[in-house]
């Protein structure tokens, strides 16, 4: 007679989709375009992140730019990345970055649901750093972050540069875990 697994809890759900981002991290280093491949994915079968709030643990993936600039930009990150995370008030639909393992926040943003710039069709949330005039004299306010659960507190997200005529253009891959 055979054995029917358990279902995953959605802990164990969490970890894997966390796991999975960190293999798809390394797997860049070495075959980019199908780790980039991946991520689109696992970004396409993602839901909006709506109802993410508090604090969530920030994980670098990978870049997107070109690849020996990612592989310059990777091995700097590997060293030194001062992004832990970010903070969500679902409530307000605002947040903010955190740095440094949660000590100093900074780079506010605002939150919303709408279709995606990388993916038409596909639903997202925004994270928008245009919305808060303080990020205008960093140059946050040119980047745009999508981010989407992918498994129960496991969320993918990605970095896009804001360009002339409105256009988009992919620079990273990140994640995030509630726990």
């Amino acid at each position: 007679m055979a054995t029917v697994a358990a279902p995953a809890s959605d802990s164990q759900r969490r970890d894997e989709a966390w796991a999975r981002m960190g293999d798809l991290n390394q797997r860049a280093r070495h075959d980019r375009a199908g780790a980039l491949a991946d991520l689109r994915e696992l970004f396409a079968s993602g839901r909006p992140s709506a109802g993410i709030d508090g604090a969530a643990e920030g994980r670098f993936v990978a870049f997107a730019v070109h690849p020996a600039l990612d592989r310059a930009a990777a091995a700097l990150a590997a060293r030194w990345l001062p992004w832990s995370g970010k903070r969500f008030d679902a409530g307000a639909g605002r947040g903010e970055n955190l740095l440094l393992g949660g000590r100093i926040s900074a780079f506010g943003f605002h939150t919303r649901v709408e279709p995606s710039v990388l993916a038409p069709g596909h639903d997202v949330l925004v994270i928008d750093y245009a919305a808060v005039p303080s990020n205008r004299w960093t140059g946050m306010s040119l980047i745009r972050d999508e981010l989407v659960e992918v498994a129960p507190g496991a969320h993918l997200g990605l970095a896009l540069l804001r360009r002339s005529g409105g256009r988009h253009a992919l620079v990273a891959w990140w994640a995030l875990r509630q726990r």
